[in-house]
């Protein structure tokens, strides 16, 4: 495409994965910063903290007690943000209107060790996490009271993280989130169009291009897509059409678990800080249908703009309008690649 303008003027770009767009202004990247400065705490951890709640054989707020786990640890959230217990409603009063909601969730701790991230874990660790995740996932997708599950993490305090213990986790639900249902959408319109992955089309005109991509292995593409919103975000998609992590074999969760690594490492070495971020697994719902115009991937949404301490904030014509960026996914990609 190499489209000079993309480059230097305002212009739109087309998510489409949702049906929304975002608005990118590349001339404003030059823009002077007199706005906050984030604190940035590159204090190293200790690889036990017995203040901590998350760390092998420390007691949780509920007073149960973490077993001496030694690689992955998965327990029911103490807080959870949806019961699995709620009685069923609904509530239609004229323009009043809620309806009940159930669901499972889980915590999940990558490592025992405290002063680690995944950017501090090998692929053959990370194949763990990815284990945990696919167990954890069959046995919630075989309760006919879940319909969709969401594997996410959250890293850093200022993705409002409460424990810098590697952990993330796993919310599952009787119903679809916003999302995942715009994205079900816009997948099941493309499939019953042109008979194939809309996911799996649109990466191979990226690998065609070559203009986006950071890293690739056997199963596994890191790109920043084309219609990124936050200024490094990327994306992790597998090369051949799955509808969810089920579909992984063996070699695959290990070159999954690559993927993670690499891009994670490239996080942190960009403005040589613990990268925050948010991180999540979009992919099949659970509801027993075939959904074969599914195609899961996995989305990196990191907040931090210029520096360690300057964050990009989504308000104004963002919170009122659509969203938008400075810095293109073009340069962005660059400047990760370079990395490498």
């Amino acid at each position: 495409m190499k489209n000079n303008d993309l480059q230097d003027y305002s212009h739109k770009r087309y998510n489409i994965l949702t049906g929304e767009w975002v608005l990118v202004s590349p001339h404003r990247a030059k823009r002077p910063w007199q706005g906050q400065n984030e604190a940035v705490n590159n204090e190293k951890r200790p690889s036990y903290d017995e203040t901590c709640y998350l760390c092998a054989g420390n007691t949780r707020i509920n007073g149960e007690i973490n077993p001496k786990y030694e690689d992955v640890f998965v327990f029911t959230n103490d807080f959870a943000a949806l019961q699995s217990d709620s009685p069923t409603f609904n509530v239609n009063d004229g323009l009043l209107v809620a309806e009940s909601e159930t669901g499972i969730c889980k915590v999940i701790c990558f490592s025992p060790d405290h002063s680690k991230s995944l950017a501090d874990m090998s692929p053959a660790e990370i194949q763990k996490v990815a284990y945990a995740w696919q167990r954890e996932f069959k046995e919630l997708a075989d309760n006919p009271k879940i319909n969709y599950v969401q594997i996410f993490e959250n890293k850093g305090a200022v993705m409002g993280c409460s424990n810098p213990h590697p952990h993330g986790q796993i919310w599952s639900q009787s119903t679809l989130p916003n999302e995942v249902d715009k994205k079900n959408t816009q997948q099941l319109n493309y499939f019953n169009k042109n008979n194939s992955s809309l996911l799996g089309d649109y990466l191979s005109q990226e690998l065609e291009k070559q203009e986006r991509i950071i890293f690739e292995n056997e199963g596994f593409v890191v790109l920043i897509p084309f219609w990124a919103v936050w200024p490094f975000e990327a994306m992790i998609v597998p090369k051949r059409q799955m509808s969810n992590i089920l579909d992984m074999n063996d070699a695959e969760t290990l070159q999954y678990g690559e993927a993670i690594s690499v891009i994670t490492k490239a996080y942190d070495k960009l403005f040589n800080t613990s990268f925050p971020y948010s991180a999540g697994i979009h992919q099949a719902p659970t509801d027993g249908n075939e959904n074969q115009h599914w195609h899961w991937h996995m989305s990196f949404y990191p907040p931090l703009l210029r520096s360690a301490t300057v964050k990009k904030f989504m308000v104004g014509y963002e919170m009122f309008g659509s969203p938008q960026r400075d810095i293109t996914a073009e340069t962005a990609v660059k400047m990760l690649r370079d990395l490498l």
